[in-house]
């Protein structure tokens, strides 16, 4: 396989105080990435900092610096949102916060912000599907936003274990254009999917989707079993999915231009992704 030395990857990145946008960069930086992943603030609540204080401009200069164009940066919508839940006022809320998580995305000047679809709790995933396709249809989108749906790993009543469920959202959209998938090795893996296979995984992905909707890819090892419906992530070549499956997809000729993310534990309390990183881009992981 032809290796690109260009390869769009990065990891989920802090923006915090006092840094926020220029200490998320001067991170990734740090990490020899060339793309990152940011929350614009704790994924578990809705305490927000005035975008005033964020530092964007001065974090847009250090991408600029480095010929870091915007599209690598990628913003994750918070856990807390459920775009499917049987509750209508949490769905109110789902419609409220995400739409000023968006806003600040636009801000920042980013296009994709990714989005757990939820799950459907008490209810049926049909029901669930449905208060999904409510939810997003009654988003204010800014024009340079899209909303990349991230495949689940099935765990409990999450929506999105399938790439069926996905398409089944995305043909309720009315504003489709809005609209990409975020594909997650590790919840695919979990989910029942050939991961070890790129070739077959991307094909499945291109017939059920069209691969021009897929927008990130997280890259990340599972701790468990093919199949398992279990959620929990592994470091690179260390996990049940492997080395040689991930780089295959990071590199594979169809992925080249889309960004991806590692999610992977930090080792020891301190963060990998530097060392990840320049396994992918080299094609091994460091005996060390």
């Amino acid at each position: 396989m032809e290796r690109k030395t260009d390869l769009l990857i990065g990891s989920h990145v802090r923006m915090t105080a006092p840094g926020y946008f220029e200490g998320a960069v001067q991170e990734l930086l740090s990490y020899d990435a060339n793309a990152g992943m940011l929350y614009t603030g704790a994924p578990q609540n809705s305490v927000r900092v005035p975008m005033e204080r964020m530092r964007i401009e001065e974090g847009k200069e250090l991408l600029r610096a480095h010929q870091i164009p915007l599209k690598n940066i990628v913003v994750h919508a918070p856990y807390i949102i459920n775009p499917g839940s049987l509750d209508a006022e949490k769905r109110d809320f789902a419609v409220s916060f995400l739409s000023e998580e968006m806003k600040r995305a636009a801000a920042l000047g980013v296009r994709d912000v990714v989005l757990h679809p939820g799950s459907y709790t008490t209810g049926d995933p049909e029901t669930g599907i449905r208060n999904v396709i409510g939810t997003l249809n009654r988003l204010e989108i800014p024009e340079s936003i899209v909303i990349a749906l991230e495949t689940m790993a099935g765990s409990g009543s999450q929506i999105g274990r399938t790439l069926e469920e996905l398409a089944g959202i995305l043909d309720g959209v009315t504003a489709p254009e809005h609209f990409a998938v975020c594909l997650d090795t590790c919840h695919m893996f979990a989910a029942g999917y050939d991961v070890l296979d790129a070739d077959r995984l991307l094909a499945g992905f291109d017939h059920v989707l069209g691969l021009k909707l897929l927008h990130v890819i997280h890259l990340n090892d599972s701790k468990e079993p093919f199949n398992s419906h279990k959620d929990r992530h592994a470091n690179l070549g260390r996990g049940m999915i492997g080395f040689a499956a991930l780089d295959a997809i990071a590199h594979h000729p169809l992925t080249s231009s889309v960004v991806k993310i590692l999610e992977t534990p930090y080792i020891d309390g301190k963060p990998p992704y530097r060392e990840e990183i320049a396994e992918i881009r080299r094609g091994c992981l460091d005996p060390n």
